[in-house]
């Protein structure tokens, strides 16, 4: 009598239809502003499907500060020039596509007044024919935002527009006389007081 070997049987376990796939908001905290200055903060997200919907379910962003979702929605920009120096609490809420909810609350306060400076330094590059050099500004170490009007001549920098209580990292690129520049340098972090 022959043995027959029998397989195992695989079974697939299918979502349920209005299934909510859990999503939660990654980024826990916000820097702080400078009245009449650039903001710029991103509000990131982990899990959930697309497209996400957002809102500010609690409170009112800082006057003169706009939401904008990115184009995957995956993640939510508050930017704006700072109009008022107050301190703003408020939530902000996102929907992912089959329902899933998570929210976060935060406070950013707008000073009237930037009280700090951030001295950047860099080793000059070795290549030839630099025209100088452009510095990038983060608060998340990931969206970067160029921060000098015109090519920055020497391996030096001042940040004057830099808040209270809150951490920037930096970056630096070299330009040539073509135009043509440089991958980002490695970042630095630094906390203002």
């Amino acid at each position: 009598m022959k043995s027959r070997l029998l397989l195992p049987t695989l079974f697939a376990l299918a979502a349920a239809p209005g299934f909510a796939a859990s999503v939660s908001i990654t980024t826990t905290s916000l820097p702080n502003g400078t009245l009449q200055a650039p903001y710029s903060a991103t509000v990131n997200t982990k899990g959930g499907c697309t497209p996400f919907k957002w809102s500010v379910a609690s409170g009112s962003l800082p006057a003169g500060v706009k939401m904008t979702p990115s184009k995957t929605t995956t993640s939510l920009t508050l930017s704006g020039t700072p109009s008022s120096a107050t301190s703003s609490s408020f939530t902000v809420s996102v929907t992912a596509c089959k329902g899933g909810n998570a929210k976060q609350a935060y406070t950013v306060s707008i000073q009237s007044a930037a009280n700090h400076v951030v001295d950047i330094s860099w080793n000059a590059s070795t290549s030839i024919n630099i025209s100088g050099y452009n510095v990038y500004r983060s608060v998340d170490n990931k969206t970067w935002s160029k921060i000098n009007a015109s090519l920055v001549p020497s391996t030096l920098y001042d940040d004057s527009t830099v808040s209270n209580s809150s951490t920037y990292y930096y970056s630096a690129t070299s330009v040539d006389i073509s135009g043509n520049e440089s991958a980002k340098s490695s970042s630095i972090k630094v906390s203002v007081p």
